[in-house]
């Protein structure tokens, strides 16, 4: 893994305007909201937060499927460089070919009217990467094999797979135009425990055997500990904490962070009740509260933190987090424990 980020965003704002009814104004929902954040190039790295903090859309904006609002964001490998705000026609070709997608529903984004051989070798001839059937049908064959698919599969139409082998395919259709940068979006969400360790799995000798750095996007933080370098927490579209994965398990700084990890099932029956629970739902993306976004649900909130948003600070080593008190907090938890 490269200290130099292969993604680099500033500031980085999606915003959405919503169609009013009749007689009622547009609102605007802001989706993510002043996110700054580099991946490493050669990371596996982990996106964590409920549903409706703004994971996927901050995944679509670094695969330029969303509009970016305000802010910048960039694209770094070796001598090439693209800002992703503003890419020309042959420059998005090109990207399209570097950043690629893992869906997450093994059964929805395949085809169900093409073969396995089709599927994966549809990137290639609309990137109009191969110039013949044979060298097409060559490269299928090559990253079928990486992705454990055997070549008695490319004559088969999906629905005569199981989920794991579904999500091989969509790995491999995503591999054969050899990317450098994957946004893998719950792509394991749908599969049985057993079939995630086996996914999981062939995801890192992937990126070993190719160098890939991946964004993996996910709710599931015991399968974020597994398999990620480095995690980030958003909540309401904005970040509210990142760190080494080891740092952020071992000592999270922030109360929401402390509360999804609380929510991990455990097999202690020592620690099943214990723990900082979430109460109420998350605050509408058109209508945020004021302040920190995480303060109608925060048991530690006082009056700064219903009025001044807080920015995110290096609390360690390449440990940040977005708290008023999280010095505070980290202290009494400190005295708590050697108590």
């Amino acid at each position: 893994m490269s200290d130099k980020p292969i993604i680099s965003a500033r500031d980085l704002s999606i915003h959405f305007t919503l169609r009013g009814g009749f007689l009622a104004p547009k609102q605007v929902l802001r989706a993510v909201e002043g996110v700054t954040l580099d991946i490493p190039s050669g990371s596996f790295f982990g996106l964590v937060g409920e549903s409706g903090s703004g994971k996927t859309t901050l995944g679509r904006a670094f695969l330029k499927a969303n509009k970016i609002s305000r802010g910048q964001a960039h694209y770094f490998d070796g001598e090439v460089e693209y800002d992703l705000e503003n890419l020309s026609k042959q420059q998005l070709k090109d990207y399209r070919k570097r950043a690629q997608l893992i869906f997450q529903d093994p059964y929805a984004a395949l085809s169900p009217r093409m073969t396995v051989r089709d599927i994966i070798a549809e990137p290639l001839e609309v990137m109009g990467l191969t110039s013949t059937r044979e060298e097409t049908d060559e490269r299928v064959r090559e990253i079928a094999a990486k992705c454990r698919l055997n070549l008695e599969h490319l004559r088969r139409f999906p629905h005569a797979f199981s989920g794991g082998q579904r999500q091989r395919i969509s790995i491999a259709r995503a591999l054969v135009s050899n990317p450098r940068f994957v946004v893998a979006d719950e792509s394991v969400a749908a599969l049985d425990v057993s079939i995630q360790a086996d996914i999981l799995n062939l995801l890192k000798s992937l990126q070993d055997e190719l160098g890939l750095t991946y964004l993996f996007i996910s709710h599931d933080l015991s399968v974020v500990a597994h398999i990620c370098d480095h995690v980030a927490v958003m909540y309401l579209g904005r970040l509210v904490e990142t760190a080494p994965t080891k740092d952020l398990f071992s000592a999270p700084r922030h109360p929401y962070t402390k509360a999804l990890l609380s929510a991990i099932p455990s097999l202690d029956p020592d620690q099943r009740d214990g723990g900082q629970k979430l109460q109420g739902e998350i605050p509408s993306p058109t209508n945020p509260p004021p302040g920190c976004k995480f303060n109608t649900r925060c048991p530690f909130a006082i009056d700064i933190c219903r009025t001044k948003e807080p920015e995110l600070e290096h609390s360690g080593r390449e440990h940040d987090v977005a708290c008023h008190r999280w010095q505070e907090l980290a202290e009494g938890a400190d005295a708590e424990s050697a108590t």
